[in-house]
């Protein structure tokens, strides 16, 4: 991985309070994180939007769809 990898990885590990829920009748789905907040925070850290942009979104499809998976185990 290059800096900039480890740096969003770093980022990664900080979005845990900034994910997107969705609730309904038949339970709850994780939709991704905040964007907006991400590339705040990722700014705050000295980032550069453009890597936070090509980096982030495929890691976030991959927590979205790990989540989601563990979510439906617990409910059967």
């Amino acid at each position: 991985m290059t800096f900039e990898g480890w740096q969003v990885w770093d980022l990664v590990q900080r979005l845990g309070g900034q994910v997107r829920i969705a609730g309904g009748m038949s339970g709850s789905a994780v939709l991704g994180w905040d964007m907006a907040a991400a590339l705040q925070i990722g700014a705050a850290l000295g980032l550069s939007p453009l890597i936070i942009a090509e980096l982030l979104p495929p890691i976030e499809a991959v927590m979205v769809r790990k989540t989601n998976e563990e979510i439906e185990h617990r409910n059967g």
